[in-house]
């Protein structure tokens, strides 16, 4: 699918499902990694993810597009636009979009524990992704110092 596409079937599903018409540009972000899609409240605008369109299907774009749609149409009406807004929630409910989306690959990326602390006193060990200077804390267990290994 391509932008134009995606503008087009944005634009029908706000005339169908909201009765107002989209006016402003929706478009496919592939920088996006968590999350299914994003309203931009300055432009007004709105961008998805297309890997949700590409491993979920249609079907799973149509829930986003519409919980998107929300986010728009309340916040140029100055409604509770947030998620928490008992406007927003009513309308996503009346329109059936969906809450949350499904987990898409590529996300955001695990990394290996690479540095380990070890208290000289009890040999408590604690593992940690990022350097941390150990001059700085001490052992949680017995309060001996600690010294890094990588």
């Amino acid at each position: 699918m391509t932008d134009q596409e995606l503008q087009i079937l944005v634009e029908e599903i706000s005339n169908r499902y909201f009765g107002v018409a989209f006016r402003h540009q929706a478009r496919f972000n592939s920088r996006l990694r968590t999350t299914g899609g994003r309203y931009l409240l300055r432009t007004h605008n709105i961008e998805l993810n297309p890997r949700h369109l590409e491993e979920h299907g249609e079907e799973e774009l149509v829930g986003i597009i519409k919980h998107e749609l929300c986010h728009y149409h309340l916040h140029l009406a100055k409604r509770g636009y947030r998620h928490a807004d008992r406007d927003f929630q009513e309308l996503l409910k009346k329109v059936g979009g969906s809450r949350y989306c499904q987990q898409v690959g590529g996300g955001r990326t695990q990394l290996p524990y690479r540095y380990e602390l070890i208290c000289t006193s009890c040999q408590m060990s604690y593992r940690r992704k990022r350097k941390m200077n150990p001059a700085r804390y001490r052992c949680g267990r017995c309060t001996g110092k600690l010294i890094l290994r990588e």
